[in-house]
């Protein structure tokens, strides 16, 4: 006897719910243990939503940014359609257009909404944001900054973050005159300490961007600008806010299921009810990740293979991520525990060439790479980066290894390849791989691979690679 496969809803078709999809069809192409049904709120095809600033900027074209799509007949895709009601009790989802799905087991990939925090003139009285405001969450939201803004024009942007900072310098390089401001005493608070932040405050400044730090918003003023604490009004045309994310947890919410911070859930990514779970920005595991493309993916990968029976060992530990700024023109790469400082157990190397716009450190614990801060050192990055992923020694010459002199030795217990693309965890061999097979081109190695199609950081390691064996020359990343 034949058993009908189980039925797997998906509520989000972003880039995490999309990559379920992705995963789910890798490892049951014929639709034989499961078949899914997606639903996104947004209409048309999934898109990389991590480099709407490359839209902004004219590098990228909309079409740029689509998602590769699953053909299976097991895969029905309903976009421009919204979960409104999750009944537990009898496992079904009701939608905004009045249909109702059953599941056997249900998946929350809903993502996050972009945070407005409570500062005059923002937002209309129903919540939505107010004439001249907008976010970077989507491409409604990048379509109507373009709208507003122009060479010349004035504009602000709230938020001193990752995404704040590649807007701010993506719009100055349509012409834009951007203002920033951060409430923090310094640029990328999670991310940097004080020194790197001021030299990094100083490219920013030399690019073009007037900052603004440790300056709170009082009030939006349409037509005007943005009134600050300190009674000075910016000029904008336009005010962009990315001052941080809430998760979509309201369904989840509603229905009895555990939130805190986001929708719960264990290292089986399953929540406090057993047929339902999460991944992706809207969900909380002990180990955090929310907010990255990384987690989210490999939170992906764990669930295809649970729900699919594939490998029914698989349990998601958490992921060290790697924090890049995709800016023009600034080399910056942010990971572990890059602001702790130097005491009994944890040792540091800094670096600092404010002159040239450089600097580094190397924090160190237990002889192994517990964080660093490298901006403008792209090729100790690399290395630094291997050595993070693989848990291996640190070379005894730190300073070498900062200035970008020293490779790596192997990892131990004979740790693999560098990691070209994190994103995706494409190492150094499987591009090259790619390239035995013939894939010559950046777009070629990404259908085979999947590297270059998350966060972008990777493309320079990617064209580096390919250039060099085009030319028939070993290269290293």
């Amino acid at each position: 006897m034949n058993r009908q496969p189980r039925h797997i809803v998906v509520v989000g078709h972003g880039m995490v719910g999309a990559r379920f999809v992705e995963e789910v069809a890798r490892r049951d192409p014929d639709g034989e243990r499961v078949r899914l049904t997606v639903v996104g709120a947004e209409p048309g095809v999934p898109y990389n939503r991590i480099l709407l600033p490359d839209l902004l900027n004219g590098r990228l074209e909309e079409a740029d940014l689509a998602l590769a799509s699953v053909a299976s007949t097991a895969v029905e895709a309903r976009s421009g359609v919204s979960a409104t009601a999750l009944d537990t009790a009898g496992r079904s989802v009701r939608l905004d257009d009045g249909s109702t799905l059953g599941y056997d087991e249900l998946v929350l990939a809903t993502g996050a909404q972009a945070a407005f925090p409570p500062v005059s003139g923002l937002t209309r009285d129903d919540g939505t944001p107010a004439a001249g405001v907008t976010a970077l969450r989507d491409l409604a939201d990048c379509r109507r900054l373009m709208e507003l803004t122009g060479p010349g024009s004035p504009v602000v942007v709230l938020g001193g973050g990752v995404l704040g900072l590649e807007a701010a310098r993506a719009l100055t390089e349509r012409g834009v005159r951007v203002s920033l401001v951060e409430s923090s005493p310094w640029l990328m608070r999670r991310q940097l300490d004080r020194a790197a932040a001021r030299i990094l405050g100083a490219r920013f400044t030399a690019l073009g961007v007037s900052v603004h730090s440790w300056r709170v918003a009082a009030r939006w003023i349409p037509g005007t600008g943005l009134e600050l604490d300190d009674g000075r009004v910016l000029p904008g045309d336009a005010l962009v806010v990315t001052a941080g994310v809430r998760p979509r947890t309201g369904l989840a919410e509603a229905a009895g299921i555990a939130v805190d911070h986001g929708v719960v859930v264990d290292d089986l990514l399953t929540t406090s009810d057993p047929r339902v779970h999460a991944i992706g920005d809207c969900a909380r595991h002990p180990s955090g990740g929310g907010g990255l493309v990384q987690p989210g993916w490999e939170q992906a990968a764990v669930l295809a293979d649970l729900l699919t029976g594939t490998a029914p060992e698989a349990r998601y530990r958490g992921t060290r991520p790697v924090t890049r700024l995709k800016a023009e023109g600034i080399e910056l790469a942010c990971l572990g525990e890059a602001t702790a400082e130097e005491n009994d157990t944890t040792h540091t190397v800094t670096i600092c060439d404010a002159h040239a716009g450089r600097y580094a450190k190397l924090v160190v614990r237990d002889e192994r790479v517990a964080g660093a801060i490298l901006l403008g050192f792209p090729d100790a990055a690399a290395a630094i980066i291997q050595l993070y992923d693989q848990g291996a020694p640190v070379p005894a010459d730190r300073i070498s290894l900062l200035l970008g002199r020293t490779a790596p030795e192997p990892g131990p217990d004979g740790a693999g390849p560098a990691l070209v693309c994190r994103c995706n965890g494409v190492d150094r061999d499987r591009l090259e791989g790619a390239w035995l097979d013939g894939a010559r081109t950046r777009e070629a190695v990404a259908e085979r691979t999947r590297a270059t199609t998350g966060c972008g950081g990777c493309t320079r390691d990617v064209d580096a690679l390919l250039a060099a064996w085009n030319q028939g020359s070993p290269a290293a990343v």
